[in-house]
């Protein structure tokens, strides 16, 4: 059996490493914003080559607090907009309605499924003050052209970076890209910790401060609450195990990329439409997204053949009943996409001896 995804086989190489970090931690008898965390967020910065990395407790978190924070800066307000793909997954979104502010859905483009960023002007209005890209399946959904539309009318670009850590566009990292980025550090992502975390990233020393001291019940000084926050810290075990994985990073990275480049020059039938990388560096393979309208037959085909498969995502936000007020709306490349796509087993722990089952499988089905 090659299961979709083993999370004990992600850690396995890591095992004494971790331990001892965690022990480390036990023994240290200090659990909450400690040096762990502090040197974290350190490293993460030096990686990334920002000036400010705030460690939160997970990816939606991260997101929800930037927008927070520009709202508290009074660059954002309620009912303000801000531009998103349609097609991604519904934290994104999530992060905007938390903070009353309404998302415009646009549609992606069908062969990156990233943001499409020719359709991004005809959506602005005078509410529109920001773009929230998403670097979906660990490819760089920013552009030049975004950059120039953002700074034309004003916007602010957040990155969704939770499936990009060390993807890379124009010799810059994901989540230095905008003027700020949300990571997630769920166990499946790139850079996975043993448990939910998150890190919020920027040059913009006023709004790290305020996303500092919301993470923390709006405060930087103990008992003195400047804003009303929230409890969203990176905790110390976490932080001690990002570390110790953060170094394996790019060498991962390049794992999964030599995996999605065999999957890419292997797989053969025309029944499925491949992923496309724009750039080398600019994809970190999150995940590797097929599409073939024969899903429900290839979904039980592989598995059949054990093999496993997932689907990244099923269902559109606008057709989710959390969002049953854009029921009516048509987005047809996001559905076509929703529809259509599977996506295979991919991570820096399988053996080419799998690779090569799955692409034999993929090969052999009709």
């Amino acid at each position: 059996m090659i299961p979709f995804l083993n999370f004990k086989d992600l850690n396995t190489l890591y095992r004494q490493e971790l331990l001892d970090v965690i022990a480390g931690v036990i023994d240290s008898g200090h659990y909450i914003l400690g040096e762990k965390v502090e040197k974290f967020e350190n490293e993460f910065a030096e990686y990334c080559g920002v000036n400010f990395v705030i460690g939160t407790g997970n990816g939606l978190d991260a997101l929800i607090l930037i927008i927070r924070a520009y709202k508290e800066l009074g660059i954002f307000q309620e009912g303000d907009e801000i531009l998103v793909p349609a097609n991604t997954y519904i934290a994104s979104i999530l992060a905007i309605t938390e903070n009353r502010l309404k998302p415009i859905l646009v549609e992606p483009n069908i062969n990156t499924y990233n943001l499409d960023s020719k359709l991004l002007e005809e959506k602005i209005t005078k509410r529109t003050k920001g773009i929230l890209t998403v670097h979906l399946y660990g490819q760089i959904a920013y552009s030049d052209q975004m950059q120039k539309i953002a700074d034309k009318y004003g916007l602010k670009i957040i990155e969704d970076c939770a499936q990009a850590a060390g993807a890379k566009f124009n010799n810059r990292l994901a989540g230095n890209l905008g003027d700020a980025a949300g990571f997630s550090f769920y166990p499946s992502k790139n850079l996975g910790a043993i448990g939910d975390a998150g890190a919020v990233t920027t040059n913009d020393t006023e709004l790290a401060e305020i996303v500092r001291a919301l993470r923390n019940y709006g405060s930087h000084e103990k008992y003195h609450n400047k804003y009303k926050g929230v409890n969203s810290r990176l905790d110390e075990i976490q932080a001690a195990i990002l570390s110790v994985k953060l170094k394996y990073l790019d060498k991962e990275n390049n794992r999964r990329r030599e995996i999605a480049n065999m999957y890419c020059k292997n797989i053969k039938n025309n029944n499925m439409i491949l992923p496309m990388a724009s750039d080398e560096l600019a994809h970190v393979w999150h995940l590797f997204v097929i599409r073939t309208k024969e899903r429900e037959k290839f979904v039980k085909y592989m598995s059949d053949n054990g093999i496993g498969t997932l689907i990244h995502y099923p269902i559109p936000p606008h057709k989710q009943n959390a969002y049953r007020e854009w029921s009516d709306e048509s987005h047809p490349i996001s559905e076509e996409i929703h529809n259509t796509i599977v996506s295979l087993p991919l991570s820096p722990a399988m053996k080419n001896n799998e690779v090569l089952t799955v692409i034999e499988a993929c090969n052999k089905f009709v």
